[in-house]
């Protein structure tokens, strides 16, 4: 396997952080935004996927994105990518899979605006094995992030999440 770390054609702002604006969506300054975490909540979670064919939606949630999309809410999925730090897939897998994420949305006219994944993780190897880091949920890192590149009113915005880390990181961002 490549080593999990290199840039090369990936949107990495660190080694353990992508960072994607995706489409050309533009949206006012203080808007408020709807964050999403990926694996549970838009996809069905099958441990570490690391296989385009095994993303599969969750029944209703391209009508909750498409909802939001005709809003002019900006859609942003902050998710964090574990498996990539323990050696499980690397940079590479991640971007198949979430790519064929994205084409399963688009076929139902949903939109996501940006994608921001952690790989940071205690239990991880070389540089990605940090504790604690402040990009990984329940830290709000990835949604403050985030918001400074989009100029989003966090207060005003929504994070929906099956695990406690995904509320936990909206409570700490402020929203």
């Amino acid at each position: 396997m490549a080593d999990p770390t290199t840039s090369g054609r990936y949107p990495l702002a660190e080694p353990g952080l992508w960072v994607e604006q995706v489409g050309s969506r533009v949206f006012a300054a203080g808007s408020p935004a709807l964050f999403l975490d990926r694996d549970g909540t838009i996809n069905v979670d099958t441990g570490y996927p690391d296989d385009p064919a095994e993303m599969v939606l969750r029944a209703d949630i391209a009508a909750v994105i498409a909802a939001a999309n005709r809003a002019g809410i900006p859609v942003i999925i902050v998710t964090n990518q574990s498996g990539i730090a323990r050696g499980y897939f690397g940079w590479g897998d991640f971007a198949a899979g979430n790519g064929r994420l994205l084409e399963l949305l688009r076929v139902d006219n949903a939109f996501v605006d940006m994608v921001v994944a952690c790989a940071y993780h205690e239990a991880g190897s070389g540089v990605l094995a940090v504790a604690d880091h402040p990009m990984r949920k329940p830290n709000p890192g990835m949604l403050l992030e985030a918001a400074g590149r989009l100029g989003l009113d966090l207060r005003r915005s929504l994070i929906v999440g099956d695990k406690e880390a995904d509320m936990e990181a909206g409570q700490r961002a402020g929203l």
